[in-house]
């Protein structure tokens, strides 16, 4: 078995393949041989359950999760990497290399073909600069997936799991605690890493929920007030829903009144409930009057 959290291992494998980190692509690939297999146990990776990856490195993550899952499928944009990891997996048979932008790949198609009968979790260490469009993206398909295990930026992971109400909240959280129960698992020191980043990662894990944790009408009336009342942080929630909702400051006076939140309010001091009931005020505002109704005397 290649020991892939030997530095020295590894600067040789890549060596021999021609292989150079890129900057682009944010890489930096883990050498703390404690870890992948903690990453791997905490996020569900066992009999019964598959598994899929996003940017595999050299493979120590993707190994550890084939060792204790049925079935893992790789999804690896950097095509250099092919030849690596045909040499640094070889002694699997339960995995699936896919080499494209997890963006651009049809998950619920992967999913049917793939994971005949199983649990599905994801797990990756992404990459700093695309975290939040990659979680995005796999929380937005409403896939068939029990949890997304992620190793992310430290300050990221603080955003992520913000509690509303919170000063570290921002759009992103409420978005993420729409779909999920985020849960921060363990710190990760940059050390771990070859090349080692400029920033410490934390692991967190996205448990999907059945049904959102608020009752409304209309998703996305609800994400574009959150986008909206998080796009002017320093100032009230009425001119950052002014200026986001492209409204008058009357009509978002009215929308704040009608959700019973005060005037004076700003984004991060709302609770999920109250977000959810000016969603809903707007969703109201911009139906179409109905007629035919008796007027109330």
């Amino acid at each position: 078995m290649i020991n892939l959290s030997n530095p020295a291992v590894i600067r040789e494998i890549m060596a021999r393949h021609g292989f150079h980190f890129s900057k682009a692509l944010g890489q930096n690939f883990i050498i703390n041989p404690s870890v992948c297999p903690k990453m791997a146990e905490m996020a569900g990776a066992a009999p019964g359950v598959g598994a899929i990856e996003i940017g595999t490195g050299v493979g120590v993550l993707t190994a550890e999760l084939a060792t204790r899952a049925d079935k893992v499928v790789a999804i690896e944009l950097d095509k250099r990497l092919l030849p690596v990891l045909e040499e640094t997996l070889s002694d699997y048979r339960n995995i699936t290399v896919i080499n494209e932008d997890v963006l651009k790949v049809d998950l619920h198609k992967v999913i049917t073909e793939q994971f005949h009968g199983l649990d599905v979790i994801v797990c990756a260490n992404l990459p700093y600069y695309i975290t939040s469009p990659i979680l995005m993206s796999l929380l937005e398909q409403h896939l068939p997936i029990r949890s997304i295990t992620v190793m992310v930026q430290k300050e990221a992971a603080q955003r992520i799991t913000a509690l509303p109400g919170t000063r570290a909240v921002g759009a992103v959280s409420l978005a993420v605690r729409y779909y999920s129960e985020p849960k921060v698992l363990f710190p990760v020191s940059r050390g771990s890493f070859l090349p080692a980043p400029d920033v410490d990662s934390t692991v967190i894990r996205l448990d999907l929920l059945s049904h959102p944790p608020i009752d409304i009408p209309d998703e996305g009336s609800f994400f574009q007030v959150v986008k909206a009342a998080f796009s002017q942080r320093r100032k009230t929630l009425s001119n950052s829903l002014t200026s986001g909702l492209s409204i008058s400051k009357q009509a978002a006076v009215e929308l704040l009144e009608a959700a019973e939140i005060p005037l004076n309010a700003r984004a991060e001091q709302l609770s999920m409930e109250q977000f959810g009931a000016l969603s809903n005020a707007y969703w109201e505002s911009k139906r179409p009057p109905q007629h035919g109704s008796s007027p109330v005397i």
